[in-house]
């Protein structure tokens, strides 16, 4: 949620910064706001809407381009309704001062009647302005520097932010710090230019060096003199690392398709092939996982894995519980983080805790995790961001190599995360002898051959395509599956709803008859995954109930099925494959179903509204 970017150098700072803030444009935002400092004044553009709104009204003066220092953000309202003036930035009362921020300042009433008492006026309904505010005042009080009054602010708040601050009356510098928000430092050659961003995407082209801040850190970043980091809480000097980036310009770019969400539906068969590259090792039957070698015991000797996520990361885990207790008879719960960090969870030291999540940013997700490891459970990542916040609390962990996802909904991290979760639960069947060498080497071909099957299904775009226009129009649609595909109904539903607004709800199919049988007739389009494993006359029988009440079926079945091919309306084909390792393949059809729906209704597919693709605040 929300976005910062800024560029404090030698080059005009305009053109970085717009560019990253459109770069940005898939955290999801409704305003968007820039300042440019031109040696003299710092000019100052905002707008509610999106970011050409926002070069609608820079284009109409090009002083306001003029400058080496930039800040801009993209705004999602939390305190304050989006309108021009809530926008970000925001200047303190004396002017002298300007701020972005992303994150929530809980104790802003508080501090904002304080400095009433003290003088100050405020111009919009954000906690924000009072947060530039009280640094101004403690900056004023204490007579100290910019830097130290940040400090001392951020001492006597309470909330979550990532913030960049800069002080016309210091030209040469730009004070940053972080607290549950993330906050990227791109560093240039010889400490001539630096650039402040969310995420590195803004500045990839400009840099591969980069410093992540960690919670309850800052950094004041001056030209010439590099960045200095401290702790927020105790003043401590910290060395930061700088991490050499490994994303290119190309991977965050369209490459011809017509948005980033179909790019990164078509990117997942190189994505699942990332993915296990120098894990899955079918010709020396192994799996090789040093995260899971490393901590094997802690893994076969667990009580009980508990799995924590959010939204589609969640869905992963619940197909991750089906993979960890048929394939290594491992006990696994799988709980919201939003709910499992406020309901006072039994947790123990012989606990295993796998946190999911694409950004590794999460708030509820690292809340979970700090929860977890405070009772003394071993803690598991699995994220696809090098360097983010639960690749580091995390005791281990896997990356996948999904690449930059730019789209809001998500596509290839889902894949990915479940490629790797399956690997997991292989090795780890395997170890403890669940799985024979003959199953255990059945499943490593198989799996190998997921990517060319992906790849093949990817081809019956047109015929998802023509299924979609005839149910673009409904108002209700229901998705069913049994066993590992009743995840993959939940993430269809959750997909349609999340960028086509229409609603959508899933449910294991035998579920049906314990209510939503009621909803069924003639006009409500009813999504099945029939593949021909595990409880397929099961699911052959809930169709029949089905179409006893008029209902519209769209099943996705195994390839050359003819049982349900002559019940069902529409039938969508998959390649025959290993029951637990169908999801990989089934949520492929619900992604471009989701997808061409969401374009023939004219929806906005890689910022849906109201969504944000890291959610960073509660």
């Amino acid at each position: 949620m929300c976005g910062i970017s800024a560029y404090i150098g030698y080059r005009e700072a305009y053109p970085i910064v717009i560019n990253g803030l459109k770069r940005l444009e898939y955290r999801g935002y409704d305003s968007a706001g820039i300042m440019i400092y031109d040696g003299q004044q710092m000019q100052l553009s905002k707008t509610k809407g999106k970011v050409s709104d926002l070069e609608l009204i820079t284009d109409k003066d090009e002083k306001r381009k003029k400058g080496t220092i930039g800040i801009g953000h993209t705004r999602w309202a939390t305190h304050g309704i989006p309108n021009d003036v809530n926008s970000h930035p925001h200047l303190s009362q004396s002017g002298d001062l300007v701020i972005v921020h992303n994150g929530i300042i809980e104790n802003y009433d508080t501090i904002k009647k304080e400095l009433i008492t003290r003088g100050y006026t405020f111009k919009s309904d954000t906690d924000t302005e009072v947060l530039v505010n009280l640094i101004e005042e403690v900056k004023k009080n204490e007579g100290c520097k910019l830097g130290k009054a940040v400090q001392l602010a951020l001492t006597n708040v309470v909330g979550a932010y990532a913030i960049a601050v800069f002080d016309k009356t210091k030209p040469d510098e730009i004070v940053v710090a972080r607290l549950g928000s993330p906050i990227a430092i791109g560093v240039g050659k010889d400490n001539t230019e630096f650039f402040v961003a969310s995420d590195a995407s803004p500045f990839v082209e400009y840099t591969k060096n980069a410093i992540y801040l960690e919670d309850e850190e800052m950094a004041i970043i001056k030209i010439g003199k590099g960045v200095k980091v401290r702790k927020i809480n105790d003043d401590t000097r910290v060395d930061p690392i700088v991490l050499k980036l490994q994303m290119s310009l190309e991977q965050i770019e369209k490459g011809g398709y017509e948005n980033f969400m179909l790019k990164e539906i078509h990117e997942q068969p190189k994505a699942i092939t990332d993915t296990f590259r120098g894990r899955l090792l079918a010709e020396e039957n192994m799996i090789k996982m040093s995260s899971i070698e490393d901590n094997l015991d802690r893994f076969l000797n667990a009580n009980r894995i508990i799995i924590v996520a959010c939204g589609t990361s969640w869905h992963a885990g619940l197909v991750a519980e089906y993979l960890f207790e048929d394939l290594a008879r491992i006990p696994v719960e799988v709980e919201y983080a939003s709910e499992f960090r406020y309901r006072n969870p039994i947790i123990t030291d012989k606990d295993v805790v796998i946190a999911i999540s694409q950004s590794g940013e999460t708030a509820d997700t690292l809340a979970a995790i700090k929860l977890a490891k405070s009772k003394g459970a071993f803690v598991y990542g699995v994220c696809n961001v090098v360097g983010s916040s639960i690749a580091r609390e995390t005791d281990s962990g896997a990356y996948t190599h999904a690449g930059p996802e730019i789209g809001v909904a998500s596509t290839k991290a889902f894949t990915t995360q479940i490629t790797v979760l399956t690997l997991i639960a292989l090795k780890l069947g395997k170890a403890n002898k669940s799985l024979s060498d003959e199953v255990f080497k059945n499943y490593l071909d198989k799996m190998q051959m997921i990517p060319k099957q992906v790849e093949q299904l990817l081809k019956i775009d047109e015929h998802v395509k023509s299924i979609a226009a005839v149910y673009k129009d409904s108002k209700n649609c229901l998705y069913l599956g049994r066993g590992f595909n009743f995840p993959v109904a939940l993430e269809g539903a959750l997909k349609l709803k999340e960028i086509s607004y229409i609603h959508a709800e899933g449910y294991p199919a035998a579920e049906m008859k314990h209510g939503p049988i009621a909803l069924i007739d003639e006009n409500m389009p009813i999504f099945v995954i029939a593949t021909n494993k595990g409880h397929y006359e099961k699911v052959v029988s809930n169709i029949q109930e089905i179409k006893a009440r008029a209902g519209k079926i769209i099943a996705v079945v195994t390839e050359g099925d003819t049982q349900v091919r002559d019940i069902a309306d529409h039938v969508i084909e998959i390649p025959d494959t290993e029951e637990a390792l169908t999801p990989l393949l089934t949520t492929i059809p619900f992604q471009l179903l989701s997808y061409h729906i969401a374009v023939m209704l004219g929806r906005n597919v890689d910022q849906p509204r109201n969504l944000a693709k890291s959610v960073t605040v509660e």
